[in-house]
């Protein structure tokens, strides 16, 4: 593809981040800015204009999905050569066995899966599944076993065990790896890292074949990935990152996006590109992924038309949410139209449960993204075989047990398992009212066919229930949120001022999903381990109201002049005779410019009720301004000194009423 045609329908931003000659260079590319379409093109152009040559070019990713997309839209764009393209564990592998093979040694195997090695381990403190997730921390941070306790104490992990005894269980692991000659993933990026480091041969011959470097989700590279990469670059400047600091939400698994905020003090001379066009969502949906964030916080710009307002919808119990999405879900699917135009996005694995018993009952297709069907989570799977343990028994005889365990990962903070075993024990009860002569045995059965887990509608055209972290990167029509209450988002655990700014990004990350239609909802009681919890909404719901309730100002009938042309026409027209008219005036040109910065309808930055008691008041301070009934904290923050500042220089000798 020839230089014209890469650069065809990029917009301005795009078109530098594409051309720009920096090295190194930083691509801060907000949710629906096209990041992937402006990386893959950018590595064309310098092929095509001769800075990189594409065998030479190494893009690394973080999993194999993404590997092959961008590796497919490269392919699309006619390269003379194949780039490189892979995760960082692929490519560290290949690498590893070349040499190990040049020096004779053997290649041990290769362990895919932590937990099955755990679950061998006698006397672990952790069920395998959240040692696992441990461990990985650990391995991320570069963090060995003799300093977990004091490092995790440090980040305020929350296990369900004490973190000496967890440290022994990371010690045993690692012990029982060396006895079985065996590698996990983490052992490939720190071995591939140490062999660049103490081998200059094997160094300057991957530096050789890998001269231009480019990273994919900058933001969430840890710190064990950071030092692979800065192996494999050297001395060298050809580096280009791309990456999101407000979609950056895997800091509980190590990731650290200072890597990508700190980009151009920790390279000198490094050039930063910032894309803030959003190609995917309408400006209802930017609007209210940008309050939860905070004034100031989203730069994100819709290049899209209006679309319909979100909703915010109370339910009093978790059933009636369930029922009211599914309902919802059916009103959205049209006659002819795909179910995989919607997805159900949620905190935590453990609200799946009632999800998918509803559109069970519906008869609506679905699939799970993020976690396995019920039987097969960590939590319920142990729970099964603990059960399954001894002699047979009746089922009605393990329910306490059921809900001992359930309350044993709540109080360890252990959100996902609690909720896992909560639905456990939930269907465990349906059985027994169904059948109270039904042995342990038999939940195993009635589990997969309560949630459909070896149903229809596992795969194809299919609803999605995805997690908030594995709905990244994905995008549907049709988005319902569920579950915003405290607890839940933010996530319980979440009590340190860095945690809670996750939270937001992470709920900025669920609402950007949205192209069309936003729906979001909450429960007043929900039940859990058989007994009603009352819940409080989540803490973002207030900016997230406020915010949409200026939408719905906006989406009514506006008068035929309307908009920037009419505010100017009413200020030329006003008289110094008249100050009041001459202030209203002066707000409406005010907000109109307002709207036409950041592209959105005057009524968004300030409804025309808000605006004429403004006007009406003419307030002075900021105290007088928050009594204007409409304005809360999200606009005095966002507009409040701008407001004040039209209102000295407009209201003259009026007097604001009291």
């Amino acid at each position: 593809m020839d230089g014209p045609r890469l650069l065809a329908g990029l917009d301005a931003q795009q078109r530098r981040a594409v051309t720009d000659p920096g090295q190194p260079l930083c691509i801060l590319a907000g949710a629906g800015s096209g990041k992937t379409r402006v990386l893959t093109r950018r590595i064309a152009h310098r092929a095509t204009e001769g800075s990189a040559e594409p065998r030479h070019v190494l893009a690394l990713t973080f999993t194999r999905k993404a590997a092959t997309e961008m590796g497919a839209r490269l392919g699309a764009l006619g390269l003379r050569d194949r780039p490189t393209v892979g995760t960082f564990h692929a490519v560290a592998w290949a690498q590893l066995r070349t040499f190990w093979a040049d020096r004779g040694r053997p290649v041990p195997g290769l362990l895919e899966s932590k937990v099955r090695l755990l679950r061998s381990l006698p006397g672990r403190a952790l069920a395998p599944g959240e040692l696992a997730a441990e461990v990985e921390w650990a391995r991320a941070r570069q963090v060995p076993p003799e300093r977990y306790a004091h490092a995790a104490h440090q980040e305020d992990r929350r296990v369900a065990a004490p973190l000496e005894q967890v440290a022994e269980a990371y010690a045993a692991y690692e012990r029982e790896k060396q006895r079985r000659g065996v590698v996990d993933f983490d052992d490939v990026l720190a071995r591939c890292a140490e062999a660049l480091e103490s081998d200059p041969a094997f160094a300057a011959a991957q530096r050789w074949r890998f001269r231009h470097l480019f990273v994919d989700e900058f933001q969430d590279v840890n710190p064990l990935q950071h030092r692979l990469l800065e192996a494999w670059r050297g001395d060298r400047p050809d580096l280009c990152v791309v990456g999101d600091p407000r979609q950056a939400i895997y800091r509980w698994n190590g990731a650290d996006a200072r890597y990508l905020t700190r980009f151009a003090d920790d390279h000198p001379g490094a050039t930063v590109v910032e894309l803030t066009g959003n190609y995917r969502s309408t400006p209802q949906v930017l609007h209210l992924a940008g309050a939860v964030l905070g004034p100031g916080t989203s730069r994100l710009v819709a290049h899209r038309g209006d679309g319909e307002v979100p909703t915010i919808t109370a339910y009093a119990t978790d059933v009636d949410e369930a029922a009211g999405i599914v309902a919802a879900a059916r009103l959205a699917h049209p006659p002819g139209a795909r179910w995989d135009r919607q997805a159900v996005l949620v905190r935590t694995n453990g609200q799946m449960g009632l999800l998918e018993e509803a559109l069970v009952a519906a008869h609506i297709p679905f699939r799970l993204r993020g976690a396995d069907p019920l039987l097969q989570r960590p939590a319920v799977r142990d729970a099964l075989r603990s059960l399954g343990a001894g002699p047979e028994r009746p089922l009605r005889m393990a329910l306490d047990d059921l809900d001992a365990l359930a309350e044993e990962a709540e109080a360890a903070g252990a959100t996902d398992r609690a909720g896992d075993l909560a639905a456990l024990a939930r269907l465990a009860r349906d059985l027994d009212l169904t059948d109270p002569t039904a042995p342990t045995s038999a939940l195993r059965g009635w589990v997969g066919h309560a949630v459909g887990a070896d149903g229809p509608g596992r795969g194809g055209d299919a609803v999605e229930v995805v997690t908030f972290h594995a709905a990244k990167g994905l995008e549907w029509p049709v988005v319902h949120v569920a579950g915003l209450e405290d607890g839940y988002v933010p996530i319980r655990h979440a009590r340190t001022p860095e945690a809670e700014a996750e939270e937001r990004r992470l709920l900025h990350v669920a609402l950007t999903r949205a192209e069309d239609v936003l729906r979001l909802s909450w429960a007043a009681t929900r039940t859990l381990r058989d007994r009603e919890v009352r819940r409080r909404p989540s803490p973002y719901l207030t900016p997230l109201s406020e915010a949409r309730a200026l939408l719905a100002d906006a989406a009514r009938p506006a008068p035929p002049e309307a908009g920037l042309a009419r505010a100017r026409r009413a200020l030329a027209d006003a008289t110094a005779s008249d100050p009041p008219r001459r202030l209203r005036a002066a707000l409406e040109a005010w907000r109109a410019e307002a709207a036409r910065r950041v592209d959105v309808p005057p009524a968004v930055v300030l409804s025309d009720r808000i605006l004429a008691e403004v006007a009406r008041r003419a307030p002075t301070d900021v105290d007088a301004l928050a009594e204007v009934r409409g304005i809360g904290a999200l606009t005095l923050d966002a507009h409040g000194a701008a407001l004040l500042d039209v209102v000295r220089e407009h209201a003259g000798a009026q007097e604001a009423p009291r």
